[in-house]
């Protein structure tokens, strides 16, 4: 079933705060966000092109970012489905920074002809490619095949004869490793898993793997090569789902029992300086579907979360660890969210802590499966999203986007209402908004035209409580009110006007003489109450940019 966001309901309130997270390998500037917490990517999805079908992969090398998976077109930024479609069979390359299209465009045919993984070598001259395809461009492979980045040219002599498809691949400055649902490279018995040189040859490296491998990372300074799959057996053990193996031979050297329960699988692992990061998803009862971070030397659990909702990607930056999944039921990991029926299938959290963090752009489940993101790469200082949706932040938009570091996007201006007036006294009421990178917003309130008070309030979109403001005004007077609220960078538009009438005092009553309490000793006095002016709630959706102000 598809579920939308139900971005109406408040819940009980959860802050979301973070610690100072230490920086990470890559390559852009962010600054520190407001109140300590590491800065993230901000949510605006920026213009990019759109692959008219599912994206299985992303990896980048060189300031481009290439493109995997199961697609025979793409179209530009905001065109429909069908329209300005530009032939790309599986694969396609772009500049990480601006977007732009780039002509590299090698055609993945053959059986299933799909895409699923894309690997650039250390010094990024060569892209290693992965998939279930027999032919790419006019030279026959085996589900694998190897780029020159530079010129975009196949490797001829790199033609490693793989038996099934190729679902994980790692690289090192000498070797390069595979794994998938194969069986046997070159004739040779290899199940699910495999080392080749760089000029695609069979390396002595070898382990027994019981069932498909989906994700690699190798980190051959701390002997340590990270396979993650739906393997429950490896090198005649029971080992499930999460193994590390000595990078030369294929020896088992860690495990990671009690990680991860019956029926779920490792479906993505990435790294920063000292620490490892998993992804898992799951199917059925008291499967495992998050997130979880250990130590590379010594295996040793750091943090694990408690979400909901399949993970199919993860990546470390700059202290913040995103995930591509389609999360739910967060309530147990700090900062996180109650089950609501709707799905988050982007994230944030602190690589120290796990703390979810305030930043929830958002895709649709799309097509395929209706899983949403599948695949994350930085580069350049954006990152790229890939996938099977066709939607994001509520737009159109199929199977990729990207996001960089300018916060763009103005929160909904609220409806402001009466609440309720007495002589000398207005009391304003509003449902807080959100934002989708900001979590404090200040609401500023125009009294016939001038600022008269602020406030400032922290809100998410499962969370947004109701604010009250009070004015004081002239007895009997009449006043016409606006809110507008801001992130700090951008600020909304005045919501529609609402005028009120205050009250008069009411007039002290005239004593009744002698003879008249005598006619009508209990006749009743009516109160002299002046109605107060209200107006219905309307949300006004009309946004703009407040000019000067800096994220």
């Amino acid at each position: 079933m598809r579920l939308r966001k139900l971005r109406s309901k408040p819940v009980t309130r959860v802050a979301v705060t973070a610690l100072v997270c230490s920086t990470a390998l890559l390559d852009a500037s962010f600054a520190t966000a407001a109140g300590g917490d590491p800065a993230t990517f901000a949510a605006d999805a920026l213009a990019t092109w759109q692959p008219e079908g599912i994206v299985w992969s992303l990896a980048a090398a060189n300031g481009v970012v290439y493109v995997g998976g199961s697609f025979e077109t793409v179209r530009p930024p905001g065109a429909a489905p069908g329209q300005r479609q530009v032939k790309r069979s599986n694969f396609a390359a772009f500049d990480a920074r601006t977007g732009e299209l780039l002509p590299c465009a090698p055609t993945f045919t053959g059986h299933n002809h799909t895409v699923r993984a894309l690997k650039a070598s250390p010094d990024g001259r060569v892209l290693y490619i992965g998939g279930s395809f027999d032919k790419v461009g006019s030279h026959r492979v085996a589900n694998m095949t190897a780029l020159n980045t530079k010129g975009c040219t196949v490797r001829k002599e790199f033609k490693p004869s793989v038996s099934a498809t190729v679902r994980a691949i790692d690289s090192t400055a000498g070797t390069v490793y595979l794994g998938g649902d194969f069986v046997r490279i070159g004739g040779q018995s290899r199940p699910r898993i495999a080392a080749v040189d760089t000029k695609g040859t069979l390396l002595p490296f070898r382990a027994e793997v019981d069932l498909p491998v989906r994700s690699l990372l190798a980190a051959p300074q701390h002997n340590r090569l990270f396979v993650g799959g739906d393997f429950e057996s490896v090198n005649g053990r029971p080992i499930r789902s999460l193994v590390a193996l000595h990078p030369t031979t294929g020896a088992t050297v860690l495990t990671y029992p009690g990680w991860f329960p019956s029926q779920s699988s490792v479906k993505t692992i990435a790294r920063d300086e000292n620490r490892f990061f998993v992804g898992a998803e799951g199917h059925g009862p008291g499967i495992y579907d998050g997130r979880i971070a250990g130590k590379i030397a010594n295996g040793t659990m750091v943090w694990k979360d408690t979400c909901f909702g399949a993970t199919q990607s993860v990546v470390p930056f700059k202290g913040v660890l995103y995930s591509a999944s389609h999360a739910h039921n967060c309530n147990e990991t700090p900062g996180g969210f109650p089950e609501r029926g709707d799905r988050q299938h982007l994230l944030a959290q602190s690589v120290e802590d796990r703390r979810i963090l305030h930043w929830f752009p958002d895709t649709d489940g799309g097509i395929g499966e209706e899983v949403g993101p599948r695949a994350l790469v930085v580069s350049k200082g954006y990152l790229w999203v890939g996938g099977e949706f066709t939607e994001v932040n509520e737009k159109p938009q199929q199977g990729l986007t990207r996001f960089g570091d300018k916060d763009t996007g103005a929160p909904k201006v609220p409806a402001l209402k009466l609440d309720s007036a007495t002589p000398g006294k207005v009391n304003l009421a509003w449902r807080a908004t959100w934002d989708r990178d900001d979590a404090a917003l200040t609401y500023r309130i125009y009294r016939d035209g001038k600022l008269v008070g602020r406030k400032t309030e922290r809100s998410t979109y499962w969370d947004m409580p109701r604010l009250t403001y009070t004015d004081t005004v002239e007895a009997g007077s009449r006043h016409t009110y606006r809110i507008e609220v801001t992130d700090g960078t951008n600020t909304s538009a005045k919501s529609e006007a609402l005028t009120v009438t205050v009250p008069k005092p009411a007039k002290r009553a005239t004593a009744p003489s002698h003879e008249s309490r005598q006619q009508s000793p209990t006749e009743p006095q009516e109160a002299q109450r002046q109605p107060a002016a209200t107006q219905p709630e309307q949300p006004v959706e009309a946004a703009v940019r407040e000019a000067g102000d800096a994220r």
